[in-house]
């Protein structure tokens, strides 16, 4: 214990606070939003705003500050980020309160910019996703994108998305984004012909990639337009001519095999590629090799996501062995495949190589109790800033408890440890509860559901969380525990009793193999078998 201590105490040094991760930057956005929708002094003077102007503000307030921190640290790098953190806080409280001081101004046609005069710099966002979803004709895209044809304007980043273009609507647009490809950085053209029958919609996106090829973009998103291989080979004056691309969303895009090599034939280069972004697509294991070619040649790729991608096994064994050339790699996200124990021993290879990561999902992957062992094995060794931890339905059982136990044990700045719809039983929550009780104060949530837990382990989990200063949510909900057991947990945790999830799907009468409960027999022998368990490898 006491090397773990020191190794621990190592780790802490070497912390980098800048960048922030994804999930912060996302949680900035939610305090942010909820403090703009709080009563207050200020909003009783100047009027409260919406949940969606102020999510909107929020988010450009973040964006803003954020950009504004992240140019100050590439100037003037102090080694750990401090200054910089320091200033995307003070930052993004004036914007704050400059907002409130404003008042509500969503205007009638969904545009909600932080203006200029506000912020002291040059409006840069151009966002028509604040507005009702519906198709826009030509009329209406005349009037609506009079903003981007103003002379001598900052817009960097346009985001289209909600709204339904049209062919007349397009070639409205056509000559505007043009004129803008210059100075734009960023486009988001995500969900933007819904609704358009298949020929018009391939006219449209082949009139906005024209438009826009030659650009030299750092940002594009082109999710949720069912894309397919047509669709891809319709933006390709567009792919082609990114030569600096730093982010790429294909999310629910009908990403085939012949799609994915479509991409991968079209991305002129990805060297500088931090964020990839495949989610809910018909990939395949074929399509995966060629998504994989992708992923080998971005060797500063920090975000990489591929869920929900009906991947298998040669397909995740080719994904994982390529995420091997991803050394800077902060968050991998490939729930909801079926990759089989087979691609989580390849997993388990790579993620030996990878020091920086923060974020790890890989929920329902049939990774079973041999893969699972294998990757926790391998994170223990690596990933000393871990943060989330997502592992959900993957049939693990007690057999592979120590080793996630010796995994979860060495994370101590976990903030999210997802379990849930596993085998682990009361044994293999044990382990799980002891991994956590020393430490681990940065611990927001923690989902043991579906792991047919009784009063013991419930108790266990309790105990382990109770006194966590930033906690928040406890998930046991979908278990055997008895009235009783909950009673008991409710009491371990009366000093915060809104972090006990909900307890719908509990079975209070139910016992884990289907036999009638001997409860207070029964529990008392498996509480004392299981009190002087240790964290230790199974052999």
């Amino acid at each position: 214990m006491e090397t773990a201590q020191k190794t621990t105490q190592s780790r802490t040094i070497s912390i980098k606070l800048w960048p922030p991760s994804q999930s912060t930057r996302l949680m900035l956005v939610e305090r942010m939003t909820k403090n703009l929708t709080t009563p207050s002094i200020l909003s009783r003077k100047y009027g409260l705003p919406s949940i969606e102007e102020a999510e909107k503000n929020a988010r450009q307030i973040e964006e803003i500050a954020f950009a504004a921190a992240n140019d100050h640290y590439q100037k003037e790098p102090d080694g750990d980020g401090s200054s910089a953190v320091q200033l995307y806080a003070k930052q993004s409280s004036k914007l704050m309160m400059e907002v409130l001081k404003r008042g509500p101004r969503m205007t009638d046609d969904g545009v909600m910019m932080i203006s200029e005069r506000v912020t002291g710099i040059p409006e840069t966002v151009f966002d028509l996703s604040g507005d009702r979803r519906a198709f826009i004709e030509a009329e209406e895209a005349e009037e609506i994108l009079k903003p981007l044809r103003a002379s001598g304007n900052s817009y960097g980043k346009i985001c289209f998305s909600n709204r339904s273009f049209g062919l007349d609507a397009a070639r409205v647009a056509e000559p505007i984004l043009s004129s803008l490809k210059n100075q734009l950085k960023e486009v988001d053209l995500s969900d933007f012909v819904a609704g358009r029958p298949e020929a018009e919609a391939l006219n449209v996106m082949n009139i906005f990639s024209k438009a826009l090829g030659g650009s030299n973009l750092r940002y594009l998103n082109l999710s949720n337009n069912a894309l397919g291989e047509k669709g891809v080979r319709a933006f390709g004056s567009l792919l082609k001519s990114q030569e600096n691309l730093e982010e790429l969303y294909l999310m629910n895009d009908g990403i085939s095999e012949e799609a994915a090599q479509a991409v991968s034939e079209l991305i002129p280069s990805t060297d500088k590629l931090k964020v990839l972004h495949f989610h809910n697509n018909m990939t395949g294991d074929a399509g995966a090799l060629a998504i994989s070619k992708i992923v080998k040649c971005s060797p500063v790729l920090e975000d990489f996501r591929c869920s929900s991608t009906r991947i298998g096994s040669e397909g995740g064994v080719a994904l994982a062995e390529s995420l091997g050339a991803c050394s800077h790699l902060r968050k991998a996200d490939l729930r909801d495949n079926m990759f089989g124990v087979e691609a989580g021993f390849a997993l388990s290879k790579t993620f030996h190589g990878l020091a920086n990561l923060t974020e790890v999902y890989l929920s329902y992957l049939n990774l079973e109790d041999e893969g699972a062992k294998a990757v926790a094995v391998a994170l223990e060794e690596s990933a000393p800033s871990l943060e989330i931890l997502e592992m959900a339905g993957n049939d693990i059982t007690v057999k592979a408890a120590s080793a996630l136990a010796a995994c979860i044990y060495s994370k101590q700045f976990l903030t999210k440890l997802n379990l849930a719809e596993n085998e682990l039983k009361d044994e293999g929550t044990a382990l799980i509860a002891k991994a956590l009780e020393e430490g681990h104060d940065q611990l927001v949530e923690l989902d043991s559901s579906t792991n047919s837990i009784t009063r013991v382990g419930a108790r266990l989990l309790a105990q382990a969380v109770a006194n966590k200063p930033m906690f928040r949510l406890l998930n046991i909900d979908g278990n055997f525990i008895s009235n009783e057991g909950l009673d008991e947990v409710k009491d371990i945790l009366k000093s915060s009793p809104n972090v006990l999830g909900p307890l719908d799907d509990n079975d209070p009468e139910g016992e884990p193999n289907g036999e009638l409960k001997e409860t207070a027999e029964y529990e008392n022998g498996l509480e004392s078998r299981l009190k002087d368990l240790h964290i230790k490898e199974e052999e």
